[in-house]
């Protein structure tokens, strides 16, 4: 019985060597084009780092475990993640197989092979220089030396500094150059749209003297920037030579791409004006942004890692804050700022968590940021659009302001007095005669005093309205006064024009409107010249026909007075007193229009 028990024991531990023993090969088949590796490989962590390829054979049978997909691995701080695959190419197939890492910031991986009785090792990752990999890509990825029909082992050597899932995936190699071509693809079209924004906002900036679209090319710019080193373009064709800093780069163009954004954001929302506090704060989160990127240059990844992280989600989520709270107080652009940088922020912070390992999100690709970004950046550029569209606006209201009256809408007095410089220096050169003329609203005072303010201004519009409908779009008008207008007639030779226009507006004033309230009419003076009776410096005709006006008598028979030629012409037959040329003073005893009611 005794014999019989130690047989059965020798048979269990026979069982158990076997199956502890070595796996069976994986068989790679060209039709399967490309298989996730992940489930054939066994695992084995390093926690001390320190093992060497020898050490690790020595113990394969004993120390690894199948690898469970999808794992996120928390290796120590020099501790390194061991995977073992036995692989073996059909002997009827043709393709060769390749060994990915589809990763472009995973740290650094080493693929071991066995040449002969030799192994070969071969590194790439995100600390090492592109210019140093076997094969220069996007992310990792090696050729594999599997002889048909024959058995290989092949031992990989991975290190991140932070907490991940790492892909690992066997392809053909026509698959992986399909896909690699359909991937630069989509890169390509993104990125080449981006630039050809950028460009075209520069090129407004100097067309148009916009500092706005100058600032905007910046920020898509540091923004492409960092998205291109993200997945990988960058490193291998912006700088492949450089591993100074190692995989610092991308974090230090996040960083300041950020800041940039609440830069950005806090500019086109003009918090400044509406919300202080919140103004504040994204000032100093996009300040931030700008010292944190200097950080990867003094310390080491394990150090600011964690830092840089918080950083980025706190500024994304702040961005996405402020633009709410801004559509919610009103601003019309808040909502395309918002729209714009919801799915970025979103992509952002899913992103980093999944690369952190705070969440396991495994949808989530490096791709999403990459889509977030095309359609951030155009929404960022209406949003744009929109804020210098309403200051361009402003302006123009506020030049109008400057140079035309803010109550009738004419021109403004210095405008005028340049118009006029115009029009004599052309009669100088030309002979092209032309009137010029001032008119006073001349109770205007009283109805200010007996009707008020709303009233006075409402007859200021009223006079204007009955002007426009005299002159022609060529005359020139403008408010020389409180209740003043001054009128150029081009090309007027006659004084019997002028009068008849000035006779038209004192009769229309002394028609009061239908259902006006209060009933008031509008009592004018008028005083004219012709530049060819009396030419005259345009600063001399205002201040002659100001004068004449000043000298006629509210209570006047004679509203239209024309100043003296140079030269005395006597008067046509038929001219009535009412349009005599100007007096010196006022006749005793003249009467006054129908008093103001």
């Amino acid at each position: 019985m005794a014999r019989l028990l130690a047989v059965l024991c020798v048979l269990l531990a026979c069982l158990q060597a076997a199956a502890a023993g070595p796996p069976a090969a994986t068989v790679l088949r060209d039709e399967a084009g490309a298989i996730d590796a992940q489930a054939l490989a066994r695992s084995w962590v390093d926690a001390r780092g320190d093992a060497t390829l020898a050490q690790v054979m020595r113990h394969a049978d004993d120390t690894f475990q199948p690898a469970e997909p999808g794992t996120v691995h928390r290796l120590p701080a020099r501790g390194a993640l061991w995977l073992h695959l036995r692989l073996q190419r059909g002997a009827k197939e043709r393709q060769d197989w390749l060994l990915k890492f589809p990763m472009p910031l995973l740290d650094e991986v080493t693929v071991f092979q066995s040449e002969g009785a030799q192994w070969a090792a071969e590194s790439a990752g995100d600390t090492l220089a592109v210019a140093r990999w076997p094969e220069r890509g996007r992310y990792p990825f090696f050729r594999l030396d599997l002889p048909p029909g024959e058995v290989r082992d092949v031992f990989v050597r991975i290190q991140h500094a932070t907490p991940a899932n790492f892909p690992v995936e066997l392809a053909t190699e026509a698959h992986h150059t399909g896909r690699v071509q359909l991937e630069y693809l989509g890169l390509g079209l993104a990125f080449g749209a981006l630039l050809l924004l950028i460009a075209g906002c520069i090129a407004m900036s100097w067309a148009y003297r916009e500092r706005g679209f100058a600032w905007y090319a910046g920020y898509a710019a540091l923004t492409t920037l960092a998205v291109a080193s993200y997945t990988g373009v960058a490193g291998q064709f912006l700088w492949p030579g450089f591993g100074l800093l190692e995989d610092g780069p991308t974090t230090m163009l996040a960083c300041a791409a950020v800041g940039a954004a609440m830069l950005f954001v806090r500019k086109t929302l003009g918090l400044r004006r509406r919300l202080p506090g919140l103004d504040r704060w994204t000032l100093v989160l996009g300040a931030a942004g700008f010292v944190l990127s200097l950080v990867p240059v003094f310390a080491s990844k394990a150090l600011y890692v964690q830092i840089v992280a918080a950083y980025l989600c706190l500024a994304s989520i702040s961005a996405l804050v402020a633009s709410a709270i801004a559509w919610w107080r009103g601003d019309g652009v808040a909502r395309w700022v918002l729209a714009a940088q919801f799915p970025l922020v979103g992509g952002l912070v899913v992103s980093v968590a999944r690369a952190l390992g705070w969440a396991d999100v495994p949808f989530v690709s490096q791709y999403v940021l990459v889509a977030a970004m095309a359609v951030e950046v155009p929404l960022m550029l209406v949003a744009l659009f929109i804020r210098s569209r309403d200051r361009h606006g402003a302006e123009v209201r506020e030049q109008a302001l400057s140079t035309h009256d803010a109550l009738t809408g004419l021109l403004a007095p210095h405008l005028f007095t340049d118009r006029l410089r115009q029009v004599v220096a052309r009669y100088r050169r030309t002979e092209e005669n032309a009137a010029i003329m001032y008119i006073d609203l001349v109770n205007h005072a009283r109805i200010r005093d007996y009707f008020g303010s709303a009233a006075a201004e409402q007859s200021l519009l009223r006079s204007v309205i009955k002007l426009r409908r005299l002159l022609r779009d060529v005359d020139t008008v403008s408010r020389v006064g409180e209740a003043r207008f001054a009128v150029i007639l081009e090309g007027a030779s006659a004084r019997s024009s002028v009068s008849e226009r000035a006779t038209r507006l004192i009769a229309a004033g002394l028609m009061p409107l239908p259902g006006l309230k209060p009933e008031v009419t509008l009592q004018f003076h008028v005083a004219a010249l012709l530049l060819a009776e009396r030419p005259m410096e345009a600063e001399d005709i205002q201040k002659a026909l100001a004068e004449q006006l000043a000298r006629m008598s509210p209570r006047t028979r004679r509203p239209i007075r024309f100043l003296q030629p140079e030269q005395a012409i006597a008067s046509e037959p038929g001219d009535s007193s009412l349009f005599a040329d100007a007096a010196s003073t006022p006749a005793a005893g003249e009467s006054s229009y129908a008093p103001v009611r």
